[in-house]
């Protein structure tokens, strides 16, 4: 499944799921100020993660300034607004708008680097990668739904 994927890439693409696995587990198992951290720090790690994505496509057109559309910069900065406006709601609120916009960083990448130029490994790692981020978004939701702590920032 990872095969063709520059190995760093690989390694630190999958390290970086680590933080969003290890603060979902502790919303889910932990108790008191330990949880109510760990609910902080998953929004502020998937805002921080959610900028890096958009800023992929300014990356992309530093290196080809042929890519350097309006269209594709303005979605550039796009996922950095939205994680930044995460940081500013209560928590329920800030973990939906946070999957959601993982999700439009997906289909936006789907349309922009599909397009079968050699770049199919990133896709793939993009996919795993998002697909992770996405559920222990949803996993932090569903605990603090259940167990409290929604209404927090």
């Amino acid at each position: 499944m990872l095969a063709g994927i520059p190995t760093s890439m690989r390694i630190l693409g999958l390290a970086g799921l680590i933080p969003f696995v290890g603060f979902a587990l502790l919303v889910i198992a932990g108790q008191g100020p330990v949880r109510l951290m760990a609910v902080q720090a998953q929004i502020a790690y998937g805002a921080v993660i959610l900028s890096f994505l958009g800023a992929v496509h300014w990356g992309l057109a530093v290196q080809a300034p042929a890519l350097a559309g309006w269209w594709r910069m303005a979605w550039g900065v796009t996922p950095a607004l939205l994680g930044w406006a995460a940081l500013l709601l209560p928590a329920a609120a800030s973990l939906v708008l946070l999957a959601a916009a993982l999700l439009a960083a997906l289909i936006v990448d789907e349309l922009c680097f599909g397009g079968g130029d050699g770049r199919s490994w990133f896709l793939k790692l993009r996919r795993l990668l998002s697909v992770g981020a996405m559920a222990a978004m949803l996993a932090t939701f569903i605990a603090i739904i259940v167990g409290g702590t929604a209404g927090t920032a």
